[in-house]
């Protein structure tokens, strides 16, 4: 288990980061556990939040979304659509 102390100014973007640098270690080394990754706040570091739903798939294998996200449970990660007319 590694514990990374960070500064992140909200649990948003904590979770962003974390699910960004997981992301990272899971291309570079077979022993990094995306569904096990968690942040919380420094003064209150026995409550956890989850990065990754990490639930079980019917087909096999685990959900690789956000934690708490709207879209069906999927294996791969969903692209983030932008609208370049809006400034989205």
């Amino acid at each position: 288990m590694v514990h990374l102390p960070i500064t992140a100014p909200d649990l948003v973007r904590a979770r962003l980061l974390a699910r960004t640098v997981a992301r990272v270690l899971t291309r570079l080394s077979g022993r990094v556990e995306p569904g096990a990754v968690t942040v919380s706040a420094e003064d209150q570091q026995g409550v956890r939040h989850w990065v990754f739903c990490d639930r079980r798939l019917s087909g096999g294998g685990r959900c690789v979304l956000a934690a708490e996200h709207d879209a069906p449970c999927s294996t791969r990660p969903v692209r983030a659509v932008r609208c370049a007319r809006r400034g989205i």
